[in-house]
């Protein structure tokens, strides 16, 4: 392809180099990553296609993963993404993160720290604050609901037995599950989590609800305090 025809609008393009005609040809493996972006992206700007756009995207966050990374106002400093077009990246990528995430529904019963990875390691993987969530059980280890109990560097002021703890009194849980994200991609616990989880440990041995584990998601790994032995006074989650 010609750097002359790729001044031109897709629709200039012949059939075959489309990136839409060529998906429906050929299916979406065929596409590059800047032709599936293309798609999405629909037009570009003046004398550049919307390929062209993609490809300086691409550039700009380094690759398909990095768009996760990407807040709306980065994506809106390339020419030819506004709002609109913004928005519609982050949620083609958000379906994408889902679509990867093993469904953790009421009932789903949790054996295994694996189990947890398998589901949210693709939600916050990418995020660029540490998430704080926890996993409700009840006698028999499935889950009654999952929620988030703050964002942001995690401190005992953030994480605090009372709020992290409430849920599970409301709902009857029998036992918990603490997990979050470090955004550096390094699963190791720092002395801050360590901390919070002696202390929210302590906390469910006075309510009767028992930490069964605090799972930690980096890039790829985790780490798992019930795997490594470093819940102290806890009930093994079998």
């Amino acid at each position: 392809m010609t750097g002359k025809r790729l001044t031109k609008g897709i629709t200039h393009w012949p059939e075959t180099e489309r990136p839409r005609e060529r998906l429906m040809a050929k299916g979406p493996d065929a596409l590059s990553d800047a032709q599936l972006l293309a798609i999405l992206l629909r037009t570009g700007r003046r004398d550049f296609s919307a390929v062209q756009v993609a490809i300086e995207l691409l550039g700009r966050v380094g690759s398909v993963g990095g768009l996760a990374m990407c807040g709306i106002e980065e994506l809106c400093a390339i020419q030819g993404i506004g709002p609109a077009k913004a928005a519609q990246l982050k949620a083609a990528v958000e379906l994408g993160r889902r679509s990867l995430a093993t469904p953790l529904s009421t009932g789903t019963r949790i054996s295994s720290s694996a189990d947890l990875f398998k589901h949210f390691h693709p939600i916050l993987r990418d995020r660029k604050q540490e998430l704080f969530k926890v996993v409700l059980l009840d006698a028999k280890n499935t889950v009654i609901k999952e929620s988030t109990v703050s964002e942001g560097t995690l401190t005992l002021s953030l994480v605090h037995p009372r709020e992290v703890f409430a849920s599970a009194v409301r709902e009857s849980a029998a036992a918990v599950i603490f997990l979050h994200n470090h955004p550096s991609g390094d699963p190791t616990p720092s002395l801050e989590d360590r901390h919070l989880t002696e202390r929210l440990g302590e906390a469910g041995r006075l309510l009767g609800i028992p930490v069964l584990d605090h799972v930690i998601i980096g890039d790829g790994r985790y780490v798992s305090f019930a795997d490594q032995g470093w819940l102290k006074g806890q009930h093994n989650r079998d």
